[in-house]
């Protein structure tokens, strides 16, 4: 191969990120919030660390979303048939990029906040004062543990079978949740019949055993409970 050189290299650089931003609407999507989140930051009087910090965690998660992108590229280049190690790269690329933006979100969360003068602890107090917040948290966590145990077990997608079921798991924490905040028989009846009515339906449909329902609700409530003390207390 011919060597390039230094200004060709530097043409081929910009047009393969060019390539990327026209072709891929997640790279459109972070470039334009990343351009965003710098214009707030320097309008919020930034310190230069923090623009620093702001921009390679910008940088980060547009070159997670190149390095996917070019993976991809490269995958359908050696394989055009369905392999499912090609669809391992490819999901291995695309959870580089998810772990990416979250990491960004949290950098980013914690520098705006600091900025307009909310305090981490006001934020955890508030949390620990609101339902919603609860929830959300508690609804965040199963799906992790689920997901993480599935993964642990490989046994089923994240979405679909395998040990626990996810779908019982939120639905019996959803009626953990309503027994807890309201007090009321009959709202608390009919939630508990509509999560025993998704657990019987992932068993009649066979996407899962009746232990891994049972393993679900027992994750769902256990969670909740536990959330609530820690929280609440």
């Amino acid at each position: 191969m011919q060597q390039q050189n230094l200004a060709n290299s530097f043409n081929a650089a910009i047009e393969g990120f060019v390539y990327v931003f026209k072709s891929q609407r997640n790279m459109r999507l972070h470039f334009l919030m990343g351009l965003f989140a710098v214009l707030l930051g320097i309008f919020l009087n930034f310190t230069y660390i923090e623009v620093m910090v702001l921009c390679l965690t910008i940088a980060f998660v547009l070159f997670a979303e190149m390095f996917n992108t070019a993976i991809e590229y490269t995958v359908d280049l050696v394989s055009q048939e369905y392999h499912p190690l090609a669809r391992i790269v490819k999901d291995i690329g695309a959870g580089a990029v998810l772990l990416s933006a979250m990491t960004a979100v949290v950098i980013g969360y914690i520098l705006f906040t600091s900025k307009v003068g909310i305090r981490m602890e006001d934020n955890i107090l508030k949390i620990r004062e609101s339902s919603w917040h609860i929830t959300f948290i508690i609804l965040i966590l199963i799906l992790s543990v689920v997901v993480l145990s599935k993964l642990y077990l490989r046994r089923g997608t994240p979405s679909r079978g395998g040990m626990p079921s996810g779908h019982t798991a939120i639905a019996f924490s959803i009626w953990t949740i309503v027994s807890l905040l309201y007090p009321n028989s009959l709202v608390i009846l009919l939630v508990f019949i509509l999560a025993v009515l998704v657990a019987r339906s992932r068993v009649n449909a066979r996407i899962h055993s009746l232990m891994e329902v049972f393993i679900g609700a027992l994750v769902g409530i256990s969670i909740t409970v536990f959330i609530f003390q820690f929280l609440r207390q």
